[in-house]
């Protein structure tokens, strides 16, 4: 019972940590476009795929 008087305030303290983080992260603009990221990294792809049909010359390699 005495571990309870230890825990209970711990617990209370990490749920205000993480709500404060998550409050922090909304208003930072961590989840306005989320669909971004997954965007960029296709638009990578693609970009990576033409230089490396420059480097054959043009030509594809079959």
């Amino acid at each position: 019972m005495d571990s309870l008087y230890l825990l209970i305030p711990v617990a209370l303290v990490f749920v205000a940590v993480g709500i404060k983080l998550l409050l922090w992260a909304i208003d930072n603009g961590q989840y306005d476009d989320l669909d971004k990221e997954a965007w960029r990294i296709l638009a990578d792809e693609q970009k990576a795929d033409t230089s490396n049909r420059d480097s054959n010359g043009g030509e594809d390699s079959k």
